[in-house]
């Protein structure tokens, strides 16, 4: 359970970041150069890059490099943490909403208006 939440808080951490989520917006449709993620990006390549190993770290992103380029993908599997993390939550507050309907409806039932 504390290694998932680890990779999972490293995960959002990754994610927190409005250029990281860009990238990963953009590796949505396909794999793309580094100079290609980069052209849209508001700063120097060698802060750019900070962010792509920033996510390569985290595992939500891959690269290879071939000859000068280097193409990033997207790796899905880890965002599948993020997508279990938010369906226990969906699952918790169903939950909690339903008991709090039940209450309200069971306490209407007694207390008549």
């Amino acid at each position: 359970m504390e290694q998932r939440s680890a990779v999972l808080d490293g995960v959002f951490l990754a994610l927190a970041d409005p250029t990281r989520r860009a990238v990963i917006n953009r590796l949505g449709s396909g794999p793309a150069s580094v100079g290609e993620l980069a052209r849209d990006a508001t700063m120097t390549l060698p802060s750019f890059m900070k962010h792509v190993r920033t996510l390569e770290s985290r595992g939500l992103i891959r690269t290879a490099k071939s000859g000068r380029v280097r193409t990033c993908e997207l790796n899905r599997e880890r965002l599948a943490v993020v997508d279990d993390w938010l369906a226990e939550q969906r699952r918790l507050w169903d939950r909690r909403t339903d008991r709090l309907e039940q209450f309200v409806t069971d306490s209407q039932k007694e207390h008549p208006a």
